[in-house]
């Protein structure tokens, strides 16, 4: 018969210690591996602290970027009255003022009322007036011809004007600027350019000039929010076509689009300057800042585009300082990374060649001082339906919009990566933020650009094709909305007169 089994306790080995112990090693090693590849990451996003070009004090005061900017530049950033205006205007024609013998205007300023911006804008449109030719001469044909988007943020204007004045070869430009807003400092701040040819065009459908009326705010207009069923009961404007999502137009927002269509129209079509210009034409807002080699480059770009890439029919410039880094203008750092990740740093350094590549254009990140000819424009033009009711009340969205449903060769892009186009606009439609001062912006722009000068960046002799990175074929996307009213489509459709 068999004894019953007494269990008895084994000896301590020490073995669930030593699993316990392994576990918390392992543990361990992991978070350190994570540690070490946050580190590692956030070294090639953020400039290291002991290279002196990263480490410059960035000051954003008022005398701190004057002093980046010449002194013979600085009447452009010197905000004046429209008295001080008009009483250097009277006396720089002779005219004696206050008790001199003459009739005094500084205490009779006042702003014109709509009737006479109307007749304003009129004559502006009717006369084309090209500031400067007799200085520097007709319009050539090769010339480019950058026109500029203009609404009242003149603050931003100021910083962009002083921009292209110390670009090289700006004096061969025509500058064009489109106004959706008539203000006369505006007008005496454009009228002082001396550096180039300059003419201003005024968008004649604006808010400014139809306060109670389409394409203004109609007093009948429906309520953004307002449901279909009670729009139409209510009988209020555009009842039956509220956009994709349920809402009504909202008119600060539909301008935009209705001045860009109507500004290229104008631009490539209408002025006697400019509609048989075959050259290159560049588009700007007052809230864009260049760099001194913008021409420079992209008329390089416009002559590579042959061997580099023939199916490129829009040049970019541009990108936004939250996309941007600044390692693309170090090659000291380039050089640095490139011993770490060969196939993925940029390689231009000693040899000063830049970087461009070659992709689809995409509206959110082209589009920025980007520039096409006027074969690409006959092609957009044709398809200025699509334009025009694609329900997005962005021009760019619907730019895209046209490449991808319309045009039978789509946009194709060659952007440069080191950009020479910068957004410095803290404050706008799409953006409220309760400092809108461009300082500190305009300050960080100056130190990417300094950066580029002291790299060997600036003035390249040549430039070098990369292959971007996979992009995935851009899906048709739904609209933004904002665009349902058919007023709106209408308006647009007949801004794109017959051709002659």
């Amino acid at each position: 018969m068999r004894g019953r089994r007494i269990p008895l306790a084994l000896p301590n080995t020490g073995t669930l210690h030593r699993k316990r112990n392994t576990y918390y090693l392992r543990g361990i090693i992991v978070i350190t591996i994570v540690i070490f590849l946050f580190l590692q990451l956030h070294a090639f996003n953020f400039p290291e602290s002991h290279d002196p070009l990263l480490t410059e004090p960035t000051n954003d005061s008022v005398d701190a970027i004057l002093s980046m900017v010449p002194s013979v530049l600085h009447k452009f950033l010197t905000p004046k009255s429209r008295n001080q205006t008009l009483a250097a205007n009277l006396q720089h024609n002779g005219t004696v003022l206050n008790g001199g013998g003459s009739v005094s205007f500084l205490d009779s300023y006042h702003p014109p009322n709509i009737s006479e911006i109307k007749r304003q804008i009129a004559k502006y449109n009717d006369m084309q007036i090209v500031l400067n030719e007799y200085t520097f001469g007709p319009l050539q044909n090769d010339s480019v011809i950058i026109v500029i988007q203009v609404h009242t943020r003149i603050i931003y204007l100021r910083h962009l004007i002083v921009s292209l004045a110390q670009a090289r070869d700006i004096s061969r430009v025509l500058l064009i600027f489109s106004h959706d807003y008539y203000d006369e400092d505006i007008n005496d701040l454009v009228q002082s350019i001396d550096f180039c040819k300059v003419i201003q065009i005024f968008y004649p459908y604006s808010i400014q000039t139809h306060l109670n009326e389409f394409p203004g705010v109609d007093p009948n207009d429906c309520p953004r929010d307002i449901k279909k069923d009670q729009a139409i009961i209510r009988k209020c404007n555009n009842a039956l076509y509220p956009d994709l999502y349920g809402h009504y137009r909202e008119a600060k927002f539909t301008q935009t689009k209705h001045h860009w269509w109507w500004k290229a129209n104008r631009v490539f079509d209408q002025l006697e300057v400019t509609r048989y210009h075959t050259g290159l034409v560049l588009f700007l807002e007052e809230d864009h800042y260049v760099a001194e080699d913008f021409l420079y480059l992209l008329e390089m770009m416009q002559r590579r585009t042959v061997d580099l890439c023939p199916q490129c029919n829009i040049l970019s410039l541009g990108t936004y300082l939250k996309t941007f880094n600044y390692y693309t203008y170090n090659s000291k750092i380039i050089h640095r990374i490139s011993k770490r990740r060969p196939l993925e740093a940029p390689k231009f350094n000693s040899d000063k060649f830049h970087e461009v590549e070659v992709m689809p254009w995409i509206s959110s990140k082209h589009n920025m001082g980007f520039a096409f000819n006027r074969t690409t424009w006959s092609s957009i033009r044709k398809c200025g339906k699509h334009f025009c009711s694609y329900d997005d009340y962005n021009w760019d969205w619907s730019l895209q919009h046209v490449s991808q449903q319309c045009l039978q060769r789509k946009l194709h892009a060659m952007i440069v990566k080191g950009p020479r186009v910068f957004h410095i606009g803290e404050c706008g439609v799409h953006h409220k933020k309760k400092n809108c001062e461009s300082n500190q912006v305009i300050s960080k722009v100056q130190q990417v650009l300094r950066i580029a000068r002291k790299s060997g960046q600036i003035f390249p002799k040549s430039l070098t094709l990369t292959v971007a990175s996979l992009i995935k074929k851009t899906k048709l996307r739904k609209g933004n909305g904002g665009w349902g009213d058919r007023r709106d489509h209408e308006l647009c459709l007949n801004m794109t007169l017959p051709i002659r």
